[in-house]
């Protein structure tokens, strides 16, 4: 069983902790345990409750009411609202779709984005935060490889599918090497990367996954791109990040070096300048044109 802080459930359900602290007061919605330090630690299962009284209440239904219902009228409350979106609420459902490895919810959610909005958007606005919310999961040990599998597999499966349908670019318009280094493995992101890029009509070259240094550098010498773009989320020491930027500058100095993912954000200022760093999917149009 998981240990979430407050500050866990902030980020994971998108309430308050001053708001989650009142609710626990004077409604007795959840009740914590305590370290031996009296800092309150929270369960999978109130997770998940939470989620779903944040569901409720996006909907409008009062705290009030909510706290006069059971366990079970709220979970069963919170399902008829998939039926009848009309605020936003994607992100917690994907979240609970993951911790219920539930597929029909996770599909659901989908479709009804993608009536709504373009693919990009989806991607941007609500699955790039979504696994940026789940990320804390891993930190406390809530989410199994399992769950992980489930999830990664659906989304690409809906990435994959979306490219599929773009035209393949002119080879012979300027070329982007889109790729992850060896010990990287998470591609999401990255098939986000080059969805995007071939939706704009921007010739990317997809290599995927844990592509060795030496594979990379014969593959530019042979394609001859305009640049390369790299995701980073796997945790390793920063000095072997660092290390192997500074091995690209030497070898491929002549190209536009861009790098995105949660690695490289913590690397800041650390980083050379000549490398190109993205946060968001506009930020890598805008290097790369």
């Amino acid at each position: 069983m998981a240990g979430y802080k407050i500050r866990d459930l902030e980020i994971l359900t998108g309430i308050k902790a001053h708001t989650i602290r009142m609710w626990e007061k004077r409604y007795g919605l959840l009740t914590p345990q305590r370290t031996t330090t009296h800092i309150r630690t929270y369960s999978d299962d109130e997770l998940l409750l939470l989620l779903n009284i944040s569901l409720l209440n996006k909907k409008g239904i009062k705290i009030s009411r909510i706290a006069e219902m059971s366990t079970r009228q709220i979970f069963d409350t919170s399902r008829s609202i998939h039926d009848s979106r009309d605020v936003d609420t994607a992100i917690e459902e994907f979240i609970v779709s993951v911790l219920q490895l539930d597929e029909h919810l996770f599909n659901k959610t989908f479709r009804e984005l993608n009536q709504k909005a373009p693919l990009s958007d989806i991607f941007s606005e609500h699955i790039i935060p979504f696994l940026n919310r789940i990320g804390i999961m891993w930190m406390v040990g809530t989410i199994n490889p399992a769950q992980e599998h489930f999830i990664s597999n659906l989304i690409r499966q809906k990435i994959i599918a979306a490219i599929d349908q773009l035209p393949i670019p002119d080879p012979n318009a300027e070329k982007i090497i889109i790729y992850l280094p060896e010990h990287e493995w998470h591609e999401i992101s990255l098939l986000v990367y080059h969805y995007h890029l071939r939706s704009k009509g921007i010739n990317s070259i997809y290599l995927g996954q844990a592509l060795p240094y030496d594979a990379l550098i014969k593959t530019v010498e042979t394609l001859k791109p305009k640049g390369i773009a790299s995701s980073w989320l796997t945790a390793i020491e920063p000095q072997k990040i660092l290390d192997y930027f500074i091995q690209l500058e030497r070898d491929l100095g002549h190209l536009k070096i861009i790098a995105g993912g949660y690695q490289i954000d913590q690397l800041g200022s650390a980083l050379s300048k000549n490398i190109r760093r993205i946060h968001t999917l506009s930020d890598l149009e805008q290097l790369i044109r």
